[in-house]
């Protein structure tokens, strides 16, 4: 006869860091081992994936990007079904393969990231990936480095842009009375 402990699901912490061992070894087929069918992956400001075939696509594009992908797992805390892991990466945009439509360029990256995932029935249902695209950005030369006088010139540009905008749809509607707004100058845009 089977103990409970037979039959029940793998704990949360278990399904994460199993996981992430595979993510971290490029094991894409243990990794959608992990997760639910169906589930998704949100990468916060850049993608939502769908388990386990998405995740498999997006996640073998970026290795083939970045071919000496190093991963390590910082930090784990688990409360009930979810698990947070603060991670580190370090890679080189080495090729031979484009990510998201950019040439590699030999440049080399260190990024931390946190991610939330949720389990249930020892599977992952759910993952929400917070990453820092902006420093990211600067580490693979796409934007210049932050307090450069390049990226002086890119504020100054915004900037000019947002005034530009503000000119030419004039200025927001004021609140004179209750109901009643002023509209004053620019030009109308339909």
């Amino acid at each position: 006869m089977a103990s409970s402990s037979d039959t029940e699901a793998p704990a949360t912490a278990d399904v994460v860091r199993g996981y992430f061992e595979a993510m971290g070894a490029q094991d894409l087929d243990a990794a959608g081992r992990c997760w639910v069918q169906g589930g998704t992956e949100r990468i916060v400001g850049q993608a939502d994936l769908t388990a386990p075939g998405g995740i498999q696509e997006y996640f073998s594009e970026l290795f083939r990007a970045f071919p000496d992908w190093s991963f390590e797992v910082l930090e784990m805390l688990t409360e009930g079904e979810r698990t947070t892991v603060r991670w580190q990466v370090q890679a080189t945009f080495a090729g031979p393969g484009t990510f998201q439509g950019f040439e590699p360029n030999g440049e080399r990256v260190v990024m931390e990231g946190c991610d939330v995932v949720t389990v249930r029935d020892g599977l992952i249902h759910h993952n929400d990936a917070y990453i820092d695209g902006m420093g990211i950005a600067r580490q693979l030369g796409l934007l210049p480095p932050a307090g450069s006088p390049a990226e002086a010139q890119l504020t100054r540009l915004a900037n000019t842009k947002t005034k530009l905008q503000k000119w030419l749809r004039g200025v927001p509607p004021e609140r004179i009375a209750d109901g009643v707004w002023m509209v004053r100058g620019g030009f109308p845009l339909r």
